[in-house]
C-alpha cells in the first residue's frame, strides 16, 4: 500500500507544534503535579516517540526527502529544548544544564542551516543516541513518578540527565569534527 509522499513530512510538522502545546501544558500546572502535568508529560512522549513513524515511513516507502532530514532534527530540538527550558522554569532542573544543551542544540541547528545550500547535515548516530536518551531522560523527569514510586526515582533522573547531556556534548564535538573531516576531503579533491 502506498501511503502519500507528505505523510512522514506532516508527522514531522505535526511533531514540531505540539511542542509549544507541551509546554503550555507543563507550565499551566505551575508544578502542581496535576492532570496538565501528566497530560503534558504524555503529550511529550508521544510526540518524541513519533520520530521513528516519520523516519521509518520515509525510509520503508522511498521518500526520504532534504526538508525531511532538515525538519525531523528541528522537531526533535523543539520537543527537547522547551522541555529542558519547563523543567528549568519549574526549578526542577538547574539552568547550567538547560543552557549546555541549548547552546549545542542551537549551534548545531544554525551550522545546519549555513550548510544547507552544499549540504544537508542529517543526524548522525551519535546525534540520535542523544536525542534518544534525552527523550528518555525527559520523560522520567516530566513525569511526577516520585509520587508513585517514592523519592529514589530523583536518583534515575540525575543518573539518566546526566547521560543524556554528557552524549550531548559529545555528540555536538563529533558533529564538528565530521565536518572538519568532510570539508578537508572536499578541498583535497
Amino acid at each position: 500500500m502506498a501511503i502519500p509522499r507528505q505523510l512522514p513530512n506532516a508527522i514531522t510538522i505535526v511533531r514540531i507544534l505540539c511542542a509549544p502545546v507541551f509546554l503550555w501544558m507543563l507550565l499551566a500546572d505551575g508544578g502542581a503535579e496535576g492532570p496538565l502535568r501528566w497530560w503534558a508529560a504524555v503529550l511529550f512522549i508521544v510526540a518524541i516517540a513519533t520520530d521513528g513513524i516519520d523516519g521509518y515511513l520515509a525510509r520503508k516507502h522511498d521518500i526520504v526527502t532534504d526538508l525531511g532530514k532538515l525538519l525531523d532534527p528541528i522537531a526533535d530540538k523543539a520537543l527537547t529544548g522547551l522541555a529542558f527550558v519547563g523543567l528549568s522554569i519549574l526549578g526542577e532542573l538547574p539552568w547550567w544544564v538547560t543552557i549546555i544543551v541549548l547552546v549545542r542544540e542551537i549551534g548545531i541547528t544554525i551550522y545546519r542551516f549555513v550548510v544547507i545550500s552544499d549540504h544537508v547535515l542529517a543526524a548522525a548516530w551519535m546525534g540520535k543516541l542523544k536525542t534518544v536518551f534525552q527523550a528518555v531522560a525527559l520523560s522520567f523527569a516530566l513525569l511526577p513518578l516520585w509520587n508513585l514510586v517514592g523519592e529514589w526515582i530523583w536518583w534515575v533522573n540525575g543518573v539518566l540527565m546526566t547521560i543524556a547531556v554528557v552524549l550531548t556534548i559529545a555528540s555536538g564535538i563529533d558533529y564538528i569534527v565530521s565536518e572538519a573531516r568532510g570539508r578537508r576531503t572536499q578541498k583535497s579533491a
